[in-house]
């Protein structure tokens, strides 16, 4: 089995691309989401750890966002909680998909939580910064403050483009976007 790992800035299109591959993805956003709605235990880890900002179940993200912003060690708390679990949902995913030919890698963080394994392919999504404005302005709930926090936590751009097999330059459109998966689909198959 071959693992593609998808590295990019946020809002640079990572999912979009993942997703255009045409094989299974783990996308480590929508399990975090999914654990939020409906996952007790996680819920109560939260709690615990954070019982000024976590009041309900399921987990309402304006309570993580506050969480976050009221206080950048609440980040770390959070983490450490959500990731121990997102690393069990991938291994289920890698177990279930072990006879697929290749997996996606959708997390953001993959190098900085140390996910990648060293045979890992990684595809670095490069997307022009006024493009990415656009993009993350019209999600409904973006946060600048919030951004500019994850954004410190993240490797650079150039670090990661530097440890990447591949670059796709994401133009957000569908064409070229299927030529450059195709070019790097047929280097590595």
């Amino acid at each position: 089995m071959i693992r593609i790992g998808i590295l990019g800035n946020i809002g640079s299109g990572k999912s979009y691309i993942a997703n255009s591959f045409g094989y299974p993805v783990f996308n480590a956003d929508y399990e975090v989401s999914k654990l939020y709605k409906k996952n007790i235990k996680i819920y109560k880890k939260l709690k615990k750890a954070l019982p000024k900002y976590i009041s309900k179940f399921p987990i309402d993200k304006n309570e993580i966002s506050y969480a976050i912003l009221s206080n950048k060690n609440n980040l770390k708390k959070i983490i450490r909680i959500i990731h121990k679990e997102i690393r069990k949902k991938m291994n289920i995913f890698l177990n279930k998909n072990k006879n697929k030919k290749i997996v996606i890698l959708d997390i953001p963080l993959l190098l900085e939580n140390k996910i990648n394994t060293k045979k890992d392919i990684l595809v670095f999504v490069d997307s022009k910064k006024v493009d990415i404005e656009r993009r993350l302005i019209k999600r409904r709930n973006f946060n600048r403050k919030l951004f500019n926090i994850f954004k410190k936590i993240q490797f650079s751009s150039i670090y990661k483009k530097k440890k990447s097999h591949f670059v796709i330059k994401n133009d957000f459109k569908k064409q070229s976007v299927k030529n450059e998966i195709k070019k790097i689909l047929v280097k590595i198959l």
